[in-house]
């Protein structure tokens, strides 16, 4: 059965990967990746590695292709893309480096690795002791995360929620217009060292009004 499985994903992966390339339309380029990356989910699972299949389909198959897909969106997907090369060197370089990966690909699948142990599938984890020794790798990160480091971790999370928030409320100050200011009219240049004045803005603020109709 997982000899089965793993076929019929790795020409799920082997076709997502084609219609990334193939795809004419950037959003369908996206959704061939999804394809593609929940494949490789799958290989993990097969591999019993569970977090990083939860990590694959959550952070790159959600979040990281949402984001793409917003780019793609945002930058427009109607525009003619030039398909001629600047560099005449570049495509035949990427080629035969692709060639050469592919080759030690091979190369490596039919022999040890560097530990001189060959991979193996449902291999315990070692370590622990008691009830911990019993639990699976998304279960043991968990403890560390959210028991063992639990202090540090929710800090972390909040000094992340304040930076956003920071960012969120500068950006928004330097948009904001001054008071008495119609909307559409430009903001008044500010005086400054690189005018050419000589004056700094604090003695340009306290300079006497020419006349009665001076601000």
């Amino acid at each position: 059965m997982t000899t089965v499985l793993f076929f019929v994903f790795a020409a799920a992966a082997l076709g997502g990967a084609l219609g990334v390339v193939l795809s004419r339309n950037p959003v369908h380029s996206a959704l061939w990746l999804v394809q593609t990356l929940l494949s490789v989910a799958v290989f993990f699972l097969l591999q019993d590695a569970e977090l990083v299949a939860a990590v694959q389909v959550i952070v790159y198959a959600g979040a990281i292709v949402v984001l793409f897909i917003f780019v793609i969106m945002l930058l427009g997907v109607d525009r003619h893309e030039s398909l001629e090369d600047p560099v005449k060197v570049q495509r035949p370089a990427a080629i035969a480096l692709g060639a050469l990966v592919l080759a030690e690909i091979v190369f490596l699948a039919g022999h040890e690795w560097a530990t001189g142990a060959r991979t193996a599938r449902g291999a315990p984890i070692e370590g622990g002791t008691g009830a911990f020794a019993d639990y699976n790798n998304i279960e043991r990160v968990a403890h560390v995360m959210f028991i063992d480091y639990m202090w540090a971790f929710q800090i972390t999370a909040g000094l992340l929620v304040v930076a956003v928030v920071g960012a969120i409320v500068l950006a928004r100050r330097s948009g904001e217009r001054p008071e008495g200011q119609e909307p559409g009219t430009p903001a008044p240049e500010r005086a400054g060292p690189e005018s050419g004045s000589g004056q700094r803005p604090d003695d340009a603020a306290v300079e006497e009004p020419v006349g009665e109709g001076a601000t």
